[in-house]
C-alpha cells in the first residue's frame, strides 16, 4: 500500500496541579481556543474542549506522525505559560504531571462531545477524582487510588 491512512480520536483528560480551581470563567474559552491553535499546529483538530476550574477535557484528532504523549505535553507547556503570561494573577498556574487517555471511535464522537459540553452540570453531582475512577474502570486501566487522592 503506497499511502498509510489513519482515524485517531483522542478523549484526554487532566487537571491542574493540586487540582486547585484556577481555570476561572475569563480564562476559560480563551485557553481552549489556545489549545486548539497547539493541536493544530501539530497537525491535528481539536474537536471538543470543556472542563471545570480544576481540569479540562479535549477531543481532539491527530495526524499519523505525532505521538499521543508529545501532543499532550505540548498542550499542557504551552498553555501554561501562556496562560501566565496573558493573565498576570495567573502566575502560579500549572497542571498536573499526568494525564489520561482514550481512544475514540468516530461513531462515538457525538457521545463525547456531548459529554465534554456537559462538564458543568455532570460535576455538580461528581468530583473529578470520582469521574476519573470511574473512567479508568469503565477502560479496564490498573490505578493506585492512593494517586487519585483529591
Amino acid at each position: 500500500m503506497p499511502q498509510s491512512f489513519t482515524s485517531l480520536h483522542y478523549h484526554i483528560i487532566f487537571s491542574t496541579k493540586d487540582r486547585v480551581a484556577s481555570i476561572t470563567h475569563d480564562v476559560q474559552q480563551r485557553l481552549y481556543d489556545y489549545m486548539g491553535g497547539i493541536v493544530r499546529a501539530q497537525d491535528g483538530k481539536l474537536i471538543a474542549a470543556g472542563g471545570t476550574a480544576d481540569h479540562v477535557h479535549l477531543l481532539v484528532s491527530l495526524g499519523k506522525q505525532i505521538a499521543l504523549a508529545d501532543v499532550v505535553r505540548n498542550i499542557k507547556s504551552n498553555s501554561s505559560k501562556w496562560v501566565k503570561e496573558t493573565f498576570p494573577t495567573q502566575g502560579a498556574f500549572a497542571w498536573q504531571t499526568g494525564y489520561a487517555a482514550f481512544t475514540v471511535s468516530l461513531s462515538s464522537q457525538s457521545h463525547v462531545k456531548r459529554y465534554i459540553a456537559n462538564q458543568a452540570e455532570h460535576h455538580r453531582t461528581r468530583s473529578f477524582g470520582e469521574e476519573l475512577i470511574e473512567f479508568l474502570k469503565r477502560h479496564e486501566i490498573p490505578f493506585d487510588e492512593r494517586y487519585l487522592a483529591g
